[in-house]
């Protein structure tokens, strides 16, 4: 990773660690799932509004390293007005992305902040981590019966 990639990876982490966005419940949420990495204590709720094919609202709570809250964040924003069907491609992406599988700048224009998330693919550890709040929210939209989602699984 260069230089300036790895500045803009360090900033978005740190500022949406800082400052999460979409952070808090939803009351009026259609789905809700718990989503936890066991190994290191990352625990988040994913609350969605769906309305037809479209997430209309999203939030979260919970705690985690900055790295899980930050892709919570970035994720949470992301998504909001989106299709299912146009989340579930960016998922099956962000997860070949963090893992190194593909070049993020080839997805730059597609992903915009999300892609700063490959930094993730130099520590290898850390990807369950990034990858927690979209299996939590993957889960959520596929699976209303679930109570609760794990790295693990």
């Amino acid at each position: 990773m260069d230089s300036e990639f790895r500045e803009l990876y360090q900033e978005i982490i740190l500022d949406h660690n800082r400052s999460p966005k979409n952070y808090g419940s939803l009351k009026d949420a259609t789905h809700r799932l718990e989503g936890q990495n066991p190994l290191c204590g990352d625990h988040y709720v994913i609350y969605l509004k769906v309305e037809g094919d479209v997430v209309k609202d999203i939030r979260f709570e919970g705690k985690g390293c900055a790295i899980s809250k930050s892709s919570a964040s970035v994720m949470s924003e992301f998504v909001k007005g989106k299709k299912i069907s146009e989340i579930d491609k960016y998922f099956e992406l962000f997860k070949k992305i963090v893992r190194g599988e593909l070049d993020p700048a080839e997805y730059m224009d597609k992903l915009g902040k999300l892609a700063v998330f490959a930094g993730v693919s130099e520590f290898p550890i850390r990807v369950k981590c990034a990858t927690l709040p979209w299996h939590t929210l993957h889960s959520a939209i596929h699976s209303k019966t679930k109570e609760k989602v794990t790295t693990e699984e």
